[in-house]
């Protein structure tokens, strides 16, 4: 991208950004926290599409791959309806502790379930429905977890999957990046030609923060009638 190009884009995010309201006290004070101690959380622009997705979807069941500090579980359970229910699940044992002390300080406790462990593994355990499931893990494994994911999700559920474009990376060639990256640039292409194909999902690709995609499981199956 050229940097005047980028320029604009961050005056463009700046510009949006001033409008936001804010969230809670306690969230703002762990997103304080995350910019300090570099963990890394959902983008600004990212928790305000999640707020809009949530008023507008008002789910009782919510799955989130990917806990990390549990900034966006506790923002989910304060910006969705009162009584929903948020299972999360996380693997890195360093930040589960940290999630948990979060939840009980900002009162979720009983609205939110942290599972510790793999999500591979647990995910074809889970039973759902899940009529919310928001996917921020390792990027990698989103096209491992789509199954068990689209298992879990009722007609007219909503997945939503952050940071898709990864800085821009995704774009590129394979042979433009790294050689360590090219793994996880060609999963998250899989991914992202998946879930535009796939005949079960109605998907949007979004340039909201670092990318997001927003997938409906359809009511019925439309097939693309043969030429």
């Amino acid at each position: 991208m050229e940097l005047s190009s980028l320029k604009m884009e961050n005056r463009v995010s700046a510009f949006i950004n001033s409008f936001d309201v804010g969230n809670t006290p306690f969230l703002n004070e762990l997103e304080e926290y995350a910019v300090e101690t570099n963990v890394p959380i959902i983008r600004p622009e990212m928790q305000s599409l999640l707020k809009l997705l949530l008023a507008m979807k008002e789910p009782k069941q919510i799955l989130e791959v990917g806990t990390a500090i549990g900034f966006s579980a506790i923002l989910m359970s304060e910006y969705g309806p009162k009584d929903c229910q948020i299972t999360t699940i996380e693997k890195y044992e360093k930040r589960i502790p940290l999630a948990r002390e979060n939840f009980k300080k900002a009162g979720k406790e009983k609205a939110i379930t942290l599972l510790e462990g793999d999500a591979t593994e647990l995910l074809t355990r889970l039973i759902g429905p899940y009529d919310f499931i928001f996917m921020d893990a390792a990027k990698g494994q989103y096209i491992h977890f789509l199954p068990d994911i689209l298992r879990l999700m009722p007609a007219g559920g909503l997945l939503i999957s952050d940071n898709v474009l990864q800085e821009g990376e995704v774009m590129e060639s394979r042979f433009a990046v790294t050689r360590r990256d090219r793994t996880i640039h060609g999963r998250m292409r899989e991914y992202l030609y998946e879930l535009k194909h796939n005949e079960q999902l109605e998907t949007a690709i979004l340039p909201v923060g670092d990318g997001v995609t927003v997938s409906v499981k359809k009511n019925r199956v439309i097939y693309n009638a043969e030429t």
